[in-house]
């Protein structure tokens, strides 16, 4: 930007800091070029590196803005700090906000940390969240669901033969959602195999399979409600909202 001050040119920088004909010393000209503007280079005086910002109000800002739980490797990396000290500060922040009642909280869940609401304002968020759709999963959803973190990795038709329904569609609402994914096939029949995500952990607020609820004594044993071949269940072609005409 220019401007005129005194009868004479002169350029304003980013600061906001005029220089006049003669003073080329001064910020946005080189010395002995006719004033002729200079390309600036590095942050603005004064401004801090992120090695130097104060670690924790770094930390909440980043964890702002992620979509995934962010691990302590890579919030090292980004903010330039030990990851020793990085893990420190995430665990007396979620204290802090423990301690001081806060609507959210910062878990370590799925390998990484992130913010959740808590669990006492569930009602609050739901209803935010809801405002009068439908978005909870069905209760075969949820049942097909389950079958699958036990007895992971597990075909479809073993996941059907637990529940006594087929269960095509309700699977690929799940893998739809990204709860489920692939994960090989049954060397004796050649079936698709399915596993429990990363995504999974992270709505259900599980740092690992190991803190599932001791569910699966009260599951049958897939020996006693299978048929003689593991994928003996038939396939029907039905709707990706639900299960088959037979699930009620």
């Amino acid at each position: 930007m220019s401007g005129v001050a005194g009868g004479e040119a002169y350029d304003v920088t980013e600061a906001g800091a005029g220089t006049q004909p003669g003073a080329g010393a001064q910020s946005g000209t080189r010395p002995g070029t006719g004033g002729g503007p200079e390309e600036r280079t590095g942050a603005p005086a004064g401004a801090l590196g992120v090695d130097e910002l104060a670690l924790k109000p770094a930390l909440e800002a980043v964890l702002m803005v992620v979509d995934e739980p962010a691990t302590e490797e890579h919030l090292a990396r980004v903010l330039q700090r030990p990851r020793r000290a990085v893990a420190l500060a995430l665990r007396e922040l979620s204290d802090d906000y423990t301690r001081q009642g806060r609507g959210f909280d910062l878990r370590l869940v799925a390998g990484g940390w992130r913010f959740y609401s808590r669990a006492e304002y569930a009602d609050a968020v739901e209803s935010f969240v809801l405002d009068g759709q439908q978005a909870r999963l069905t209760q075969a959803a949820l049942e097909t669901l389950a079958v699958v973190a036990y007895r992971q990795p597990v075909s479809r038709s073993r996941v059907s033969a637990v529940r006594g329904v087929n269960c095509d569609g309700v699977m690929r609402t799940l893998l739809q959602r990204g709860l489920v994914e692939e994960a090989g096939t049954e060397p004796e029949t050649g079936a698709i195999l399915y596993r429990t995500t990363n995504y999974f952990l992270e709505r259900m607020g599980l740092r690992g399979l190991d803190e599932l609820p001791e569910l699966a004594p009260f599951l049958p044993e897939a020996d006693a409600v299978e048929g003689d071949s593991p994928e003996g269940i038939p396939s029907f072609d039905v709707d990706d909202s639900g299960d088959s005409q037979t699930d009620h």
